[in-house]
């Protein structure tokens, strides 16, 4: 059976020959380069490319010899647009070590901090000395009120997570984009059976607290409720613009469209279950509902922390598919989440906790926690295995390597 087969069985809820296994099917489900570097070299694998996709987080591309050790299901489809070398340019990772990251971004570095720069030459994002991954530092709607969004456009040049986009999206400007992207798409479909996830994203909320940052936007929902509602309807239909001809292009050659919109703590929702009602389930619906009706493909969400009281409502929104599946957050109990949802939902995540027992624990426990988790969402199908967000620099390559050895061998 194929990766894209098993996937696919998963994706209907039944069981394949084995668990399906995804590591970098899209910016929630991989690694640092860091990390990957130093598995690498645990492992002796010499040579290769450790190439940055994902500045902001410092992800990598797992390479094909990752693919077929770890026995990898799933790829995302940004990698059709990552062959161009001219696109990649030398760097050194924070622990020193090598990797190539993208020529299109102006990345340098301002005493002990590296700085990325939008057109205007503004530091976007900042990655201080002892850290793994770049923050936003700027909030361009921060402190101010409009009853017009015309301008949102403009204004995502502002933010890290759109300036600094990864090498499928940094393509979105040019007047070919779309011809382009269905023939990558094409090309990578007829050279892998493994499934493919077309990344889209079409967030509401995160968007909110990118553009006014988190505290302002939250309040802002309760204080300047018709004015936020005006910016959330203006951003749903920036994204239906952009999401019918990306559904039309990438369509017919992947399995899987995701879409995110992070909604919990580890402690609780970010927001009540009512605002989310009121205010994001109809707009969600609107954008979920459409890949539906162009193509029929499941929906992704990556939803990450305590979101159970939310699944009802994204169920009926049109989620699919639920990723990470934080099992440590509060209500997020593997077995009553596959109790009350596992005839609706497919659950892509939820393996092993990354916050503490993958880098804390040894491969024994890693191999137990596996076995665990798997057992509860494997029955019935309706399970992609992935661990609980990406692999930071503190996990050792050893527990990488038992947390791949305990869904592979076959012990179910």
């Amino acid at each position: 059976m194929t990766g894209r087969e098993r996937v696919l069985r998963a994706l209907h809820h039944q069981e394949a020959d084995k668990i399906p296994v995804d590591c970098g099917g899209m910016r929630s489900t991989s690694l640092l380069g860091v990390t990957y570097n130093r598995l690498k070299k645990y492992a002796g694998i010499s040579g290769g490319e450790t190439k940055i996709y994902d500045m902001v987080q410092q992800l990598c591309i797992p390479e094909p010899w990752y693919l077929d050790r770890f026995q990898i299901d799933v790829i995302d489809l940004s990698r059709a647009f990552t062959e161009d070398p001219k696109e990649w340019t030398a760097w050194t990772l924070p622990d020193s070590s090598p990797a190539l990251i993208p020529s299109w971004l102006t990345i340098e570095k301002r005493g002990t901090t590296w700085v990325c720069l939008d057109e205007e030459k503004e530091v976007i994002a900042e990655m201080p000395e002892g850290s793994f991954f770049f923050d936003q530092t700027i909030w361009p709607l921060l402190g101010i009120h409009q009853d017009t969004f015309d301008d949102l456009p403009v204004l995502f040049k502002k933010v890290m997570w759109s300036a600094m986009a990864d090498p499928l999206w940094k393509n979105a400007g040019r007047p070919d984009f779309y011809g382009l992207l269905r023939e990558n798409a094409k090309k990578l479909s007829q050279s892998t059976d493994r499934a493919i996830m077309a990344s889209f994203g079409g967030n509401l909320f995160e968007w909110g607290t990118f553009l006014y940052r988190n505290d302002e936007f939250m309040m802002n929902l309760l204080t300047e409720r018709r004015e936020m509602e005006k910016m959330l309807d203006a951003l749903t239909e920036l994204h239906l613009a952009k999401l019918d001809p990306f559904l039309e292009a990438v369509g017919p050659y992947v399995q899987v469209v995701e879409m995110g919109d992070d909604l919990g703590m580890q402690t609780g929702p970010m927001i009540s279950p009512e605002l989310y009602r009121d205010v994001f389930f109809p707009r969600h619906q609107k954008i979920y509902r459409r890949v539906k009706e162009k193509t029929g493909l499941p929906v992704f969400l990556h939803s990450c922390g305590a979101i159970y009281e939310f699944l009802p409502d994204l169920i009926e929104a049109g989620v699919d598919i639920i990723n990470p599946v934080q099992t440590t957050a509060r209500g997020m109990d593997p077995v009553r989440l596959k109790k009350e949802f596992g005839k609706d939902l497919v659950f892509w995540g939820g393996g092993i906790d990354t916050q503490h027992i993958l880098p804390e624990s040894s491969p024994e426990k890693i191999r137990d926690e596996v076995k665990r988790n798997v057992e509860i969402f494997m029955k019935d199908g309706g399970f992609v295995f992935c661990q609980i967000h990406n692999m930071l620099n503190t996990v050792p390559p050893e527990n990488i390597i038992a947390m791949y050895e305990a869904v592979n061998t076959g012990w179910y």
